[in-house]
Order: C-alpha cells, then structure tokens, then sequence
C-alpha cells in the first residue's frame, strides 16, 4: 500500500509539472522561441531551487556521468537497510516519506537553477549544502552523450540543452568536439566550474565514475561516511552486487523499473545504444575514432580540464 500511494504520488508530481510547462508555452504563444525557452529554463529552475534547499544530501553530475548506476545501487541499500520495498528507486523523498531514516536526496545535473537564481559563475545555492559531485571523463561522458541524443533524449529536451536538431547529419567527432550541450567542451566547463567552487562548499565530496568502478566496495564506503550513513559492509556488499554491470543490462531489458520515469527503460529493444545502460566502459570513447582524432580528443582534454579530476 505505501509502494501504491508513492507511485500515485511521484506521478501526480511529474503531471503537474508537464501540465505547468504546456500552460507556459500556451501563454506565451506567439513570442520568440528564445524567449519561451529562457522562460522554461527558469521555470525548471524554481523546481530545482526547491528540492536543492529541501534536501539533506546533493549528488550532482553532468548527464551520463552514471548518476543511474549510483543510484540504483544506493537505492538498493536502503532498501536492504530499511526493508522497503522490492524494485523501488529512490527519488528525491520518496524513501524518507517511507522511513524518516532515510535522507531526502536530490540526484541532479544542475541544468536549470543558475536559470532561476542567475549565478552562472557561481555555485551560490550549493555552499550550505552537503555535495557529493560525481565526475566522469569528459571523453566518455561526449560519447555517451552522442548517443543519448541519437536514440534516447525527449524531443522537448533537444532545443532546452542546446542540441543539435535530431535530423542533424553529425559525426560522432564533429559532436563531441563542438560547443553543443552534449560535447566535451560542455563537460570540461561544467566539471571547471565545480573545481572552481568546490573550496566554498561546506561539505564536498568528489566521487570519481572510474573509481567506483574499480574499486566500488571502498568508494561506496567513503561516499557514505561523507554523507553520515551507518551502513553495515554486508549492506555494502548487497548494494554493490546489486548495481552490478551484468545485472543493471539484465533489469532494464525486463523493464524492471518501469515504474522510475523511464530512467531505466530501452527506447528500442533491439538497438543497444539506445539502451541507457549501455557500454560502462573505461576510457571506451577511444573506439570509435582514428589515431589522430584521438590525439585531437586527448590534446583538447589537457588543454581545457581543471587538473583537480586527474583525467589524463
């Protein structure tokens, strides 16, 4: 029963805030595309200034930095920790509402509050808060973008973040190497920014993708403690096989959670890439270019990203 009036809950949110976004472009019918998106931007940022200053714990990302991996698996130890319900995801409060134990955890790209607040250059909201920041290579993180934006992004996102139109004839190269919002610029400026920042962040925590993925019992572990969580190892231990690679493909071919917004659902069962979870792999973007466009790829990296995430 509670699982039910959760699940009733999550949708009437995400129904109201789809039916707010349809009477704004309604109202401003007529008016610029710029114009309707800045005011949609900013919108989405109230949202997002609502739940950053609700929550506990923040964990921000730039998309496809395996923000659904840490999640999954973070989800999966509180349930074993709480004996909450089997298959669940955890959102923002929708584990606290079922055990007050439980932090109120906002999972977010930070894509829309400096739309609200007009702190470009500043990561103002976030001082006061509990951060855990979750990096990844800004060479993956492209590539994975390129293929969010050919089989998976919503077309309502397109335009918001800066994509290309999904007609657009573009190598994978060309995208990852221009200035649109999935490119490796756009990962380098946003992970910049944060290294900028992060000093001025009462609690930080850096948690690198890579490093979770070599060593995902011991960064856990830290990442926990960071957020003051009293996890047993065989909670530890649970959560991490859980959100293992194999089993992570296994869940989403069977739609397991098709309850989490479509976060976790193929959009073409016999496509692959369109799978979200899709290849997991270290330093994979090296295999769809030449020799030289890896060499420009790797040049561009070391000339642009802050040395504080070690990606070399």
């Amino acid at each position: 029963m509670k699982m039910t009036i959760q699940n009733l809950r999550q949708g009437w949110q995400t129904g109201r805030k789809k039916l707010s976004r349809r009477i704004l472009h309604w109202r401003m019918r007529g008016e610029s595309e710029a114009d309707i998106l800045k005011a949609e931007r900013k919108m989405r940022g109230v949202e997002q200034f609502d739940k950053l200053q609700r929550a506990d714990i923040v964990v921000v990302s730039f998309g496809k930095s395996g923000r659904t991996w840490l999640r999954v698996m973070v989800s999966h130890l509180f349930r074993v920790m709480y004996k909450l319900p089997e298959n669940a995801i955890l959102g923002f409060d929708n584990f606290h509402n079922l055990n007050k134990a439980v932090p109120k955890i906002f999972f977010t790209h930070d894509n829309y509050i400096k739309d609200f607040t007009g702190d470009f250059d500043s990561k103002l909201p976030f001082y006061n808060k509990r951060v855990v920041l979750l990096a990844r290579d800004p060479r993956d993180v492209a590539v994975s973008q390129f293929f969010q934006w050919k089989f998976r992004i919503k077309p309502t996102k397109v335009a918001i973040n800066n994509y290309p139109p999904r007609d657009s004839d573009v190598s994978l190269f060309d995208f990852i190497m221009s200035d649109n919002g999935g490119s490796m610029r756009a990962v380098t400026d946003y992970l910049n920014l944060w290294a900028a920042e992060a000093d001025k962040v009462e609690n930080f925590h850096l948690l690198r993708y890579e490093d979770l993925r070599s060593e995902p019992h011991r960064e856990l572990r830290a990442m926990l403690n960071f957020m003051q969580i009293d996890a047993s190892d065989g909670d530890v231990d649970a959560a991490v096989e859980y959100s293992s690679y194999e089993n992570m493909k296994k869940m989403e071919s069977k739609q397991q959670f098709r309850f989490a917004g479509g976060r976790m659902m193929p959009r073409d069962k016999d496509n692959p890439n369109s799978f979200k979870v899709r290849r997991a792999k270290v330093g994979g973007y090296r295999d769809y270019f030449t020799d030289e466009e890896v060499a420009a790829i790797d040049q561009r990296l070391a000339e642009t990203l802050d040395p504080l995430f070690d990606y070399k």
